[in-house]
C-alpha cells in the first residue's frame, strides 16, 4: 500500500523490537504512506533489537523511553515534536510485557510485584503517555492514537494470564481518555484487538503455537497477519477514519464473531 494517506503527518511509534512485530510493519507502512516517525522502546530492548536498521530504511530517529518513567517519556514528546516540527499526529502503543508470564508462573500463583509492573508496562503507560501529550498539548487536532490488544481482554485464556487484565484496562483507559482528548482536541483514541500473531511477545506465552492453529481455523478468514494489522493502523491514522474513536476494533479474520466453523467441527468429528 502506498497511497500517500499519512503524507506531511508525524508520528510516534512504540515497541519496534524486529522484523516479526507488528510495530515493526507499522512503521515500513506509515513509510510507504508518507509519513515522518520517531521509533521508541525501552532501552534494553533497543539493545537486543534490530531497529537501527528499520530507522535507516524509514528516515527515522530513535529516541529510547521506558514507558513507566514519566520524565523518560516527558522526554520523548519532547525530543519527538523537535525533530519532527511540530505536533504529533498519530502514535501507536504497541506495549506489553509480564513478569509472571516470563517467568513461568500460574495465574493461580502470581507474584504481585510483578504482576503490578506487568499493568503499569503493558497499561499505565497508555494512560500515562497520552496525559503526558494532554498537558503539553502534542497532539494536532484530529490526532489518532491507537494501542494494540487482545481479544483475551473479553474471553477467558487460560494461558495469556494476567495480560488479559492489563488488556482490559487499556481498552478502558483508551475509551476514557478518549472522551477528554476528544472533547478539548478532536483527538481519536482506539485499540485494534488483533489476532494472534507471529510475534516475539506473542511466541513466549505457552501453548501459542496451538491457539495460533486453532484461531486459524476458527476464523472465516484465517488469521489476521501482522502486515494487514500495520494497513489498518495507517488507515486508523488517516483522515478516512477521524470521526471513530473510543472503539475496540476486532481485526481478527472474524474470531471474535465466531462460535464454532466447519472446520472446527471436523476435527473433533474425527477423533
Amino acid at each position: 500500500m502506498n497511497h500517500q494517506l499519512l503524507k506531511g503527518k508525524r508520528g510516534i511509534i512504540f515497541g519496534a523490537l524486529n522484523s516479526s512485530s507488528i510495530a515493526w510493519h507499522v512503521a515500513e507502512k506509515c513509510h510507504e504512506a508518507g509519513a515522518s516517525f520517531v521509533l521508541t522502546n525501552a532501552p534494553i530492548a533497543l539493545r537486543m533489537g534490530e531497529i537501527n536498521g528499520l530507522a535507516e530504511k524509514c528516515n527515522a530517529q530513535i529516541i529510547p523511553a521506558d514507558v513507566t518513567s514519566e520524565s523518560d517519556m516527558e522526554n520523548l514528546i519532547d525530543q519527538s515534536m523537535e525533530i519532527l516540527g511540530g505536533k504529533i499526529d498519530f502514535i501507536l502503543h504497541s506495549v506489553g510485557m509480564s513478569l509472571n508470564v516470563r517467568k513461568g508462573k500460574p495465574y493461580t500463583d502470581l507474584n504481585y510485584d510483578f504482576m503490578h509492573k506487568t499493568l503499569d508496562i503493558s497499561a499505565i503507560s497508555f494512560h500515562r503517555l497520552m496525559q503526558i501529550c494532554y498537558k503539553k498539548d502534542a497532539v494536532s487536532e484530529w490526532g489518532s492514537i491507537v494501542g494494540l490488544t487482545y481479544i483475551a481482554a473479553q474471553r477467558t485464556f487460560p494461558d495469556y494470564s494476567e495480560m488479559a487484565e492489563a488488556k482490559s484496562l487499556l481498552e478502558s483507559i483508551a475509551r476514557s481518555f478518549g472522551y477528554h482528548y476528544g472533547v478539548r482536541n478532536k483527538v481519536r483514541v482506539n485499540t485494534i484487538s488483533q489476532s494472534p500473531t507471529m510475534t516475539t511477545a506473542g511466541s513466549g506465552v505457552s501453548g501459542f503455537d496451538a491457539f495460533f492453529n486453532y484461531a486459524e481455523s476458527l476464523s472465516p478468514l484465517g488469521n489476521a497477519p501482522a502486515e494487514a494489522c500495520a494497513d489498518y493502523c495507517v488507515a486508523m491514522f488517516s483522515d478516512l477514519t477521524r470521526y471513530v474513536t473510543q472503539q475496540n476494533l476486532f481485526h481478527d479474520g472474524g474470531f471474535s464473531s465466531t462460535g464454532v466453523s466447519t472446520e472446527v467441527m471436523a476435527k473433533f468429528a474425527s477423533e
